[in-house]
């Protein structure tokens, strides 16, 4: 939501000089709103589930860190270069908002991530342990005969 109130912010501005900070935002805030939007869409409607090879906590993390990135660099040049309008100043404190959520949201799809890594990698170990452990039986079969020359 605070994406798309920093974008509905920056699209009501309607002269600028310098547009290049401005036209850098607008990009990052309607990108960040499309693709968290489309992630949202899928995790909501459990679609994700349907795609398992793709690692999907990993794709959050690097979505809510290339946010957070984006939105402190995008709100950086706009806060530098605005010309102390309403909706640019509105527009640059909806985007440090966005950032913080979006640095919080990191802090979490990292934690996520790191426990799924964990169990993948236990879960990985364990298989390995069993079948390993299953190579190494010998089944004793009576209708194999070992000749001996």
């Amino acid at each position: 939501l605070l994406a798309l109130t920093a974008f509905i912010c920056i699209e009501t501005i309607m002269e600028c000089s310098p547009c290049e900070g401005l036209y850098f935002f607008e990009f990052v805030s309607c990108s960040a709103l499309v693709v968290t939007g489309a992630l949202l869409l899928l995790f909501s409607l459990n679609l994700h589930t349907r795609i398992p090879q793709i690692n999907w906590n990993l794709t959050d993390l690097v979505n809510t860190g290339l946010s957070t990135f984006f939105f402190f660099i995008a709100s950086v040049v706009l806060a530098a270069l605005n010309h102390k309008t309403g909706a640019e100043i509105a527009a640059v404190v909806f985007g440090f908002l966005a950032m913080a959520v979006y640095a919080v949201n990191t802090f979490l799809a990292v934690k996520k991530w790191r426990v799924s890594s964990r169990q993948q990698s236990s879960r990985q170990s364990s298989d390995y342990m069993r079948a390993r452990t299953e190579s190494r039986e010998v089944v004793h079969r009576p209708e194999i005969q070992r000749l001996d020359a």
